[in-house]
């Protein structure tokens, strides 16, 4: 019997590897339902905890297509494919030449593990350069200060968001709730027990995955090791009637803010005739819920022109230490904390030493931990 703590992505994942090897497998979740940060709004307002796209250029969108569990893509129609940077206040159609020439001329260039971003990219692309990439970035970092970070890291991500290639960016139709109750169906299928409502207090007897927020892990493992760097923002979805002003996506190079629609590239996620946002901004040091809410409305009034007498439904959010792991100069994902924790204890997650980035880390880290577990 293998127990597996948590029914979020990393839960769900470590649940099928170990049903689909012949184990029995019983799933706790604290929660009513299943899905962590993959879970979304009722309709008909499709709104995510979390970030609602997937790249498909790692493993775990190939272990995903495997099984069936993405369904239908979705993607914007050309007429509503509008873009946005926005720099020095000032909103444009195509990033700045100094950002342009860094993701063009960069490509094969590897960056240092133990220098920070923005003093390595400063050196050789300019002050200002090195701040719009930051920025822009931070929609996966959620950091307001991203240029502090491993090189390396943030390097990596640049590349894989903005590198001159075939987009990797993939949108599910129905987003993450969609594949979480697949999964969810797919486990049951295999023979998963799924316990709702079953919050575990210490751990049982035989193999055991937990695969919770690294704070919760903490405490049930009773480990005060268990830490690792992860950012901050201030989260906005938007439903408005539909504008022809409105756009699909924004990258904030002033304040790394971050907008995007969730229902151009697929409609069931709004009511007809209207469009479906989420909108983050990173926030800064010291700054009050106050503050971090009128700088991300005043980013919408940018991206989507005249909400304010357009809205049709809303609401707000705070994530903190939600948005994966961010290294810091001299560290990379091996630091993190060890997926096998011993006497077999494993453990997955966002923020656990696994590659990716959010919820790859959890899938990555979960098939680590499953195979762990039955071994």
């Amino acid at each position: 019997m293998i127990t597996i703590v948590g029914g979020g992505l990393a839960g769900l994942t470590a649940a099928i590897v170990c049903a689909e090897a012949g184990a029995k497998v019983t799933l706790h979740e604290a929660h009513r339902t299943l899905g962590g940060r993959g879970r979304a709004s009722a309709s008909p307002y499709v709104a995510h905890e979390g970030a609602h796209v997937f790249y498909a250029d790692g493993p775990h969108w190939t272990w995903l297509t495997d099984r069936g569990l993405t369904g239908p893509l979705g993607r914007p129609a050309l007429r509503d494919a509008r873009a946005g940077f926005l720099h020095r206040g000032r909103m444009r159609r195509l990033p700045p030449a100094g950002f342009t020439r860094m993701m063009l001329l960069g490509g094969g260039r590897e960056a240092p593990v133990d220098v920070d971003f923005h003093t390595w990219a400063a050196r050789l692309y300019g002050e200002e350069s090195a701040r719009m990439a930051a920025n822009a970035i931070a929609v996966v970092t959620l950091d307001a200060d991203t240029g502090r970070l491993s090189a390396a890291f943030v390097w990596d991500l640049l590349r894989r968001v903005f590198a001159p290639r075939i987009p990797a960016v993939r949108w599910v139709v129905g987003g993450w709730q969609a594949v979480i109750d697949r999964m969810a169906a797919r486990a049951r299928d295999l023979g998963v027990r799924v316990e709702l409502g079953s919050r575990v207090t210490e751990l049982p007897g035989g193999p055991t995955i937990v695969a919770t927020e690294l704070s919760s892990a903490r405490s049930l493992l009773g480990d005060p090791s268990l830490r690792w760097e992860s950012g901050e923002c201030v989260l906005f979805d938007l439903a408005v009637r539909r504008g022809p002003r409105d756009r699909f996506i924004c990258f904030d190079l002033d304040d790394g803010g971050f907008h995007e629609s969730y229902s151009m590239q697929d409609p069931t996620m709004a009511p007809p005739g209207e469009s479906l946002f989420q909108i983050d901004l990173p926030v800064r040091p010291s700054e009050t819920r106050a503050q971090a809410r009128a700088r991300v409305e005043a980013f919408a009034d940018l991206t989507v022109p005249g909400w304010r007498e357009r809205v049709t439904w809303q609401r707000s959010g705070w994530s903190k230490a939600r948005s994966g792991a961010l290294d810091l100069p001299g560290f990379t994902w091996r630091d993190r904390p060890a997926i096998d924790r011993g006497d077999g204890v494993f453990l997955a997650g966002d923020q656990v030493a696994a590659p990716g980035m959010r919820g790859e880390i959890s899938m990555n880290s979960a098939i680590r931990a499953a195979e762990g577990a039955i071994r």
